[in-house]
C-alpha cells in the first residue's frame, strides 16, 4: 500500500512585535504564543530566516546567543507539533539588503539594484563584498554553516535547510557558472554533516523572467528540493494583482525547468485597512515614487480559497504563505517597514493578534488533508532550460498564455 506524502502547509515567520529584529531581541514565550496560532490553523511547517547581520558579527564568529534562540524556536517547533525550515545567508529582506559590518566596503557605491543596505541597525551607504566569489565571504559562509547544522542537525523538529532568500536580490553572481558553482559548495558543507535533511535555496519569480546567474535548473541540480517564491501583484503582465493561475503557473513552470516538484515557499498579498476596500495606495520609498496594489482582506481570503487547490493540481509539494503578522506600528519607523510601507501588511494575523479572513481559509483547507498528487495542469517547455535563458521574460510570458489557453 502506498502512504500518500502530505502536502506540505506551512508560514513564513517572524514574530509579529519584533519582525526582523527577534534574533537580537528573543522572547520566547512570544514565540510560543505564536507557534500555537500557527498549529491551530492546521499547519505543519514554519519557516525561519537567519538574518545575517545578527547571525555573524565576524567572519569567524557565530553569535551565541542567537545560536541558543534557535535551539529555543526547535524546542518550540517540537512541542507544537511543527516542523522548522531553516534559511541561511538572508542578505536581503522585504525591500533593504542586511550585511555584517565586515562585509561592508566604505568608500564602494552602493551595489547596482539594491535599495538600501542595512548594518548593525544603522542604514548605510557604501558597497559590498560579494558571497559567490570574495574569498572572506566564502570562508565566512562555510563557517555559519558547520557551526549551525553541526549543532543542530540532529533535532526532531529540523524539516530541511535553505542556502538563502532570494540572493539574487543581495547580489548576482558574475555568470551562471559561478552561481552552480556556489550553490554546490555550499550545498556540499551541509552534506558533510547531514545526510539526512534535504537541502534548497529560496529563489524566486525573478529568477523566471531574468537571467541573474542564478538560473532555475542549475541551481536545483545541486540541491535536493525546488521552491519558488511568486508574487503577480510585482509581475506587470500578470492578468491582475490577485491572479488566481499565476502562482501555480510559476510553480510549474520552475518544475519545468528543473524536472522536480516545486513547494511554492512564499505566496500571499499585503491587505487595506480592515473593513476597507481593495486600493492602489502611492507613496515615495527610496527616493522614488512607489504604489501598490492593496488588496482587502475579503479580497485576499478569496484568492488563498482560490490559488490553493490550483497549487495541488499542478503537483506542488506544498505552500507556505508569506507571512505570520502584520507588524507592530512601533517597528514601522525601522527598515524596512519605514520605506516599504506594503511590508507591514502581509500578515496572517492584524497586529493585534487577530486573525484575517485567509487564516480560516488556511485552516478550512488544512482540515481536508491534502495531499501531494500527480500535476494535471503542467507548463509543456519546448524549448531547453539554456534557450529559454535567452530570453526569459518573452518565453514565460509566451508560456503563461499557452497554461491559460490549455485550462
Amino acid at each position: 500500500m502506498t502512504i500518500a506524502q502530505p502536502f506540505m502547509l506551512g508560514v513564513n515567520y517572524w514574530p509579529r512585535r519584533k519582525a526582523m529584529y527577534w534574533w537580537s531581541d528573543f522572547d520566547a514565550r512570544e514565540v510560543r504564543e505564536e507557534f500555537a496560532v500557527i498549529r491551530d490553523l492546521g499547519m505543519t511547517l514554519v519557516r525561519v530566516l537567519l538574518l545575517w547581520d545578527d547571525w555573524q558579527p565576524s567572519p569567524d564568529t557565530v553569535n551565541p546567543e542567537a545560536l541558543d534562540s534557535l535551539g529555543t524556536v526547535l524546542d518550540i517547533a517540537a512541542e507544537a507539533g511543527l516542523k522548522l525550515e531553516v534559511t541561511f545567508f538572508t542578505g536581503h529582506m522585504s525591500g533593504p539588503n542586511w550585511a555584517p559590518g565586515w562585509m561592508l566596503l566604505p568608500g564602494e557605491p552602493l551595489p547596482p539594484r539594491v535599495l538600501q543596505l542595512v548594518s548593525g541597525g544603522r542604514i548605510v551607504a557604501c558597497g559590498d563584498r560579494t558571497p559567490y566569489t570574495d574569498p572572506v565571504v566564502l570562508a565566512a559562509a562555510e563557517h555559519l554553516l558547520r557551526t549551525v547544522v553541526g549543532r543542530y542537525h540532529e533535532h526532531p523538529a529540523l524539516a530541511f535547510w535553505n542556502l538563502g532568500n532570494e540572493p539574487d536580490l543581495f547580489a548576482w553572481p558574475p555568470d551562471p557558472a559561478t552561481g552552480r558553482a556556489w550553490t554546490r559548495r555550499m550545498t556540499a558543507v551541509i552534506r558533510e554533516l547531514d545526510t539526512t535533511h534535504p537541502v534548497t535555496c529560496g529563489l524566486h519569480a525573478d529568477s523566471l523572467i531574468n537571467d541573474n546567474n542564478l538560473r532555475v535548473h542549475d541551481v536545483y541540480a545541486e540541491v535536493d528540493l525546488a521552491v519558488m517564491h511568486s508574487y503577480p501583484m510585482y509581475m506587470p503582465w500578470a492578468r491582475e494583482p490577485l491572479d488566481v493561475d499565476f502562482v501555480p503557473f510559476t510553480c510549474a513552470l520552475t518544475s519545468a525547468l528543473c524536472g522536480k516538484p516545486t513547494l511554492m515557499e512564499e505566496f500571499g498579498g499585503c491587505t487595506n485597512s480592515p473593513g476597507e476596500p481593495s486600493a492602489v495606495w502611492e507613496w515615495d520609498a527610496y527616493g522614488q515614487p512607489r504604489t501598490q496594489f492593496m488588496a482587502s482582506e475579503a479580497d485576499l481570503a478569496g484568492y488563498f480559497e482560490a490559488v490553493l487547490p490550483r497549487l495541488v493540481e499542478v503537483g506542488a509539494t506544498g505552500a507556505v504563505l508569506w507571512c505570520f503578522a502584520d507588524y507592530a506600528p512601533e517597528l514601522w519607523e525601522r527598515p524596512p517597514c519605514k520605506e516599504s510601507i506594503h511590508e507591514r501588511f502581509f500578515g496572517l494575523v492584524r497586529p493585534d493578534g487577530s486573525l484575517k479572513p485567509h487564516a480560516e481559509v488556511i485552516r478550512r483547507f488544512a482540515a481536508t488533508t491534502p495531499t501531494v498528487k500527480p500535476a494535471t495542469r503542467t507548463v509543456h517547455l519546448d524549448i531547453t532550460p539554456e534557450d529559454y535563458y535567452t530570453d526569459p521574460m518573452g518565453h514565460s510570458i509566451r508560456l503563461y498564455r499557452q497554461y491559460l489557453a490549455n485550462d
